[in-house]
């Protein structure tokens, strides 16, 4: 039996910036009864020198995008545009984003495809606007694969501004120690209503993140007369999970080479033709990527970086100082990226001097990353299964006798260093490695 939701539509009611505050406001409802608004305060910004045609197409993108962390409570089938009505293509972008970036939320609460909204393109064509400024832009989270990008940029001798996204008034403070000032946007969840919504039974799941950042980086980017967003993705989550029907479930869709593409096309078509986004690191493995941190970042970031979201990045919590919590799946997947290239007892010292291969409480997530026993790979954004396999195959014969899970892993034949498919442009700006 389909979903029914308790309302008929989901409706993106309108958007708004405010130049003296620096505030942009995303509201939605159902019905016109249940109001969601999220907002977003950007700061430090010449608002005379704002192009302010490619400023309002970025915030229709986000507008965009934003939405799918309110219309998730209650998935209707049909939409309805006050405002910022898509055309055809912008039809098929947010057809795109509602069901490959919802995919996990669909699987994790029993839907299908069936279930979601189908997107039609009833406004007028839109087109993009001439933008002449320039600068590079660089998003910062405080994990290995942004701190990697900023030290190839400086390595590189390309001049950029670090932005990081805040829910709350602080940011890591290792991200003092790189050549560029820090520059922070807060975004505020409507979390007040998304509570009342789970109270009166509105689901809930993972969104597409990264799109959602990546629009407010665009914003950003307008505001202070860049051109070039930079993520820090490698060549990642194209593994499906599992499958529901051809729709394959994804934790990672907005982090992957499709949607990357995807949404540089948009840019190009729909904000502006000289604004670039997208991943100089695109080109390398996971397991690549880990290798050059420890060559490169180890020395100064080893002991203050965290790829692990459960410690750092919950709502509202103060993350200025980076830590490990080591029982979830990328603390996991870290472990096994980091193992080859790290001394055991250094690379412990992390975890508490743990050594998370025989810690009892991850032999189910390790078994779901190597891809043992049918169990299948967590919900979070890790390595695929061949390339965490030979992560583990290379840390056991570095390390003879140090690392043994309880139980046996695949043998794997990965390239880790293949370089992938990525933007001509992106990949120039940090040709020397």
């Amino acid at each position: 039996m389909s979903y029914q939701s308790p309302y008929k539509e989901f409706t993106f009611e309108d958007y708004s910036f405010n130049h003296e505050t620096g505030v942009a406001e995303f509201h939605y409802s159902f019905d016109g009864l249940r109001k969601f608004v999220e907002k977003v305060q950007f700061s430090n910004f010449d608002s005379g020198s704002v192009n302010k045609v490619a400023l309002n197409n970025a915030l229709q993108l986000a507008f965009y995008t934003a939405g799918t962390s309110y219309y998730k409570a209650f998935p209707t089938k049909k939409v309805i545009f006050k405002v910022a009505q898509p055309d055809e293509y912008q039809a098929t972008f947010l057809q795109e984003v509602y069901t490959n970036g919802l995919s996990q939320f669909i699987f994790e609460n029993h839907l299908t495809q069936v279930d979601i909204v189908v997107f039609s393109g009833e406004g007028a064509h839109k087109t993009a606007v001439n933008y002449e400024s320039e600068g590079v832009l660089a998003l910062q989270s405080g994990g290995k694969d942004s701190l990697l990008m900023a030290k190839l940029l400086e390595h590189n001798s390309v001049s950029y501004t670090v932005m990081y996204t805040s829910s709350s008034n602080t940011y890591p403070q290792l991200l003092n120690k790189l050549q560029s000032s820090v520059r922070t946007i807060q975004r505020t969840l409507d979390v007040e209503a998304l509570l009342a919504a789970t109270h009166d039974g509105g689901l809930n799941g993972h969104v597409p993140v990264t799109y959602i950042m990546e629009s407010y980086a665009l914003i950003d980017a307008i505001l202070h007369g860049e051109n070039k967003i930079l993520t820090s993705i490698g060549a990642e989550g194209g593994e499906a999970h599992e499958h529901i029907g051809d729709l394959k479930v994804n934790h990672q869709w907005s982090k992957t080479w499709e949607a990357e593409q995807l949404l540089a096309t948009y840019v190009h078509e729909y904000i502006a033709p000289e604004i670039k986004i997208g991943s100089p690191l695109r080109g390398y493995s996971e397991l690549k990527i880990a290798e050059l941190f420890v060559e490169k970042c180890w020395k100064e970031f080893g002991h203050s970086f965290s790829s692990c979201n459960l410690a750092n990045y919950q709502q509202g919590e103060d993350n200025s100082q980076l830590t490990w919590c080591g029982e979830c799946p990328k603390c996991a997947n870290s472990y096994l990226l980091f193992a080859p290239f790290v001394e055991p007892e250094e690379l412990q010292s992390l975890f508490g001097g743990q050594d998370l291969f025989v810690k009892p409480s991850l032999a189910e997530t390790f078994k779901g990353l190597l891809g043992v026993d049918d169990v299948m790979k967590p919900f979070e954004c890790v390595g695929e299964v061949d390339e965490l396999r030979l992560a583990y195959q290379m840390a056991k014969q570095r390390f003879v006798g140090t690392y043994e899970l309880p139980f046996s892993v695949t043998e794997s034949k990965f390239d880790y260093e293949k370089i992938n498919p990525n933007q001509d442009w992106s990949s120039q700006l940090i040709t020397t490695v």
